[in-house]
């Protein structure tokens, strides 16, 4: 199978460097936000080079300089940087191995390696890598077909490692890019409009002459307004009068309308599924009567509100225009495609952009991290030779980054006299998850830059089309891995909607994965067969049943606790990726609070790498869909945003984190399936399982706040 890094970067010193001292550099497109990539990426090439993983340096990714392997996203890391580098590391051991047995005049075959020390069974004598091949170019290309290590020789992969820099972290010795210091830097603030369609109007002349007279720089760019100066407290209070000092136009605001009734009434446009989660472009097949020889049919509706990043730190940007081009560090997740729309977006040549990936407020998807590095670079630009910090707030992160857009499931499904389905039909409803910024016809990569619309030329206006690849945006693991004989699927690209919105962490298959597992539990019911049985009635793939069999032996969902219910949620992610099996046990107060009891997170992600940083992954993945099915929702009114701190946009806390067990299916040797987004469409399905176990009240509309429950109780 050809590896994306590998077919664009094919040569070896692109991803291995052997340095004088003897460490080893690995070089990847791929960033690390906390998911333990690099850790990862450490363990293969220490594995396959023979020497601790203490002696690789992980390079941050810089364009230029750095494969590029595009966006850090969808679970592709493993699988494509984490294949690239394993292939490197075992094409750099092989030519080493030639180089230094022609050096010592020995057969190949007569070598060992350890700790980078090539040494002859036959004649003792050795060669260290760094004698070999210390500071010099490879100068050959990474062979696809290079033997690597069996999973029986490992001594690295697949065991319990401290992540790389986690010493530095835990001492505050690490440095975010929201730590960058440099000679002569400026702090700098945008002066956000009070909303999207707000435009500005004027600024009291009066009031910016004395800003600049306190020591303030004042950029101005159509409706694009920002301050800068050296302290960053004063910073922070002149943006808060200059704002004062505007007048705006705020015309109608944002659309009011709900959001669900939006969903289905709006213009859409619409595409049938088909071949395994690809869109066709053809006329939908209008829905027929269900089939004759059914013995019951069943429909519901599903919905999931607009929901935030709600990353704990909001996001940064750093430029610097020089004379010879523009230098930005940002945490974004695809530096290249930021590269080229911020070129784009300001008319330079992209060999004149540099990159640099600097880990700031992580998140898993499009969050600020794009939009605050472009607020940077056009402040950078007005004020050439000054190196600018911008730090977004927290007003700020939670109102104008992106959102995953709000969706809609609708699901009718059919049973013969035996309980299995016949006839199966998934209609989901949703705006674009795909706005993160790439350059494009018409300069598409600087529309999709936030401050780029307020400047006074902007870019037209970029209207995404419904996204034709396999498993991506709404429609993604739309296509249920079950066997149904008959399956109708259908996804709906939803024109004007009020919010910006954009990738987070699974795109669409959150939404179709709850709705999937939330349906098939009801059909489970209609049939008189428990959702474990059922489910296995339905699966053929001998995977997808040992992680609902792994996870349901530990955690019995058909015999939950007196006063406690318990419920089960199951995917493949992508039908591609990593398998993952959730078990929930909770509890509903008399107050209607959910609380979190236990969960079994059951996983098959391949070969194991990083045991622990995989296990954080399935965890991690958990909280944060708990988070999403409980208690977030983004909320507005025709002024602007109104979910603008934690309070307003409360998210899961520390007293409601369940007892959580991790299972990992062991599979040495079999290709890596990519895990970071596993196991969230299976957890908001399983709790809300589980609270149809413990109330009898089926909730089909996210957050499952106590508001809710009252309801649903009110209306049964």
């Amino acid at each position: 199978m050809s590896n994306p890094g590998l077919n664009g970067h094919p040569t070896l010193d692109e991803w291995i460097a052997i340095k004088a001292d003897g460490r080893i550099a690995v070089k990847t497109g791929k960033v690390d936000i906390g998911q333990r990539i690099s850790t990862a990426l450490a363990m293969i090439a220490a594995e396959e080079l023979d020497v601790p993983v203490d002696r690789i340096d992980v390079i941050r990714t810089v364009t230029g300089e750095a494969p590029d392997e595009g966006i850090t996203s969808g679970s592709n890391s493993m699988m494509e940087s984490g294949v690239a580098v394993r292939l490197a590391a075992a094409t750099a051991r092989r030519h080493m191995l030639a180089q230094a047995a022609e050096q010592l005049d020995v057969d190949i075959d007569s070598l060992d390696v350890e700790d980078g020390l090539i040494q002859s069974r036959n004649t003792n004598r050795s060669v260290r890598y760094e004698e070999i091949q210390g500071d010099k170019l490879f100068e050959v290309d990474v062979n696809p077909d290079t033997d690597t290590k069996s999973p029986e020789a490992h001594r690295i992969v697949g065991g319990k490692i401290a992540p790389l820099d986690l010493s530095e972290i835990v001492t505050g010795e690490y440095r975010f890019l929201h730590d960058v210091k440099v000679p002569g830097m400026l702090h700098a603030r945008v002066v956000r409009p009070p909303h999207y369609e707000a435009r500005l109007v004027s600024v009291d002349a009066d009031a910016t002459e004395r800003l600049r007279e306190s020591g303030m720089d004042i950029v101005q760019d159509g409706s694009f307004l920002a301050v800068a100066g050296r302290d960053e407290f004063a910073v922070i209070r002149a943006a808060e009068r200059l704002f004062g000092a505007c007048a705006w136009n705020t015309g109608p605001g944002l659309v009011e309308a709900d959001i669900y009734e939006s969903l289905a009434s709006n213009t859409r446009e619409s595409r049938p599924v088909e071949s395994d989660g690809v869109p066709q472009d053809k006329p939908v097949t209008p829905l027929a009567d269900p089939p004759k020889s059914a013995t019951a049919t069943l429909e519901a509706r599903y919905d999931k509100p607009y929901h935030a990043h709600g990353s704990m730190g909001p996001s940064a940007g750093f430029a610097l225009r020089t004379e010879s081009g523009l230098e930005v560090k940002s945490h974004s997740q695809g530096v290249y495609f930021l590269r080229s729309a911020i070129a784009e977006a300001l008319d330079m040549d992209e060999d004149t952009v540099r990159i640099e990936h600097m880990p700031g407020a992580g998140c898993y998807g499009h969050n600020g991290a794009d939009d605050a590095a472009f607020d940077a670079a056009l402040i950078a630009c007005a004020l050439p030779g000054h190196p600018i910090l911008l730090k977004w707030t927290r007003e700020e992160e939670h109102s104008w980054a992106p959102y995953a857009t709000a969706m809609s499931m609708k699901l009718r499904g059919s049973l013969d006299a035996d309980g299995k389905v016949l006839d199966w039909n998934h209609e989901s409803y949703g705006d674009t998850f795909m706005m993160r910024p790439r350059s494009g016809p018409n300069r598409a990569g600087a529309a999709r830059l936030l401050s780029g619309r307020y400047r006074d030329d902007p870019p037209p206006k970029f209207v995404a089309g419904p996204t034709m690849g396999r498993h991506v945006g709404i429609h993604r693991n739309l296509d249920p891995l079950y066997d149904f004989p008959q399956k109708r699927l259908v996804k709906n690209l939803v024109r004007d909607l009020p919010l910006r919105t954009s990738a987070l962490r699974t795109l669409g298959a959150f939404a179709n994965i709850f709705a999937i597992e939330c349906f098939m539990d009801e059909l489970a019911e209609v049939a008189g067969v428990d959702p474990v049985t059922f489910r296995l009635n339905h699966l053929t793939d001998p995977r997808a049943r040992e992680v609902i069999e792994a996870a349901t032996s530990r955690l019995d969902v058909s015999t939950p606790p007196e006063g406690r219910g318990r419920g089960v949620g199951f995917a493949q992610y992508k039908n591609l990726k990593a398998y993952a099996a959730v078990a929930v046990e909770l509890e509903v107060t008399n107050a209607a609070e959910i609380v979190l009891h236990r969960a079994v997170l059951a996983g098959d992600a391949g070969e194991i790498v990083d045991r622990d940083g995989l296990a954080a992954q399935y965890d991690g993945g958990f909280l944060q869909a708990a988070s999403w099915a409980m208690a977030e929702q983004v909320t507005w009114d025709r002024d602007g945003i109104t979910s603008r701190d934690w309070e307003t946009y409360p998210i899961l806390g520390f007293e409601n984190v369940p007892e959580l067990e991790t299972v990992l299916i062991e599979r040495p040797g079999v290709p890596f399936l990519g895990a970071g987004e596993a196991v969230s469409g299976p957890s908001g399905a399983a709790i809300a399982n589980a609270i149809y176990s413990a109330t009898g009240l089926r909730l089909r509309r996210m957050p499952f706040t106590p508001d809710a429950l009252r309801a649903a109780a009110m209306d049964a």
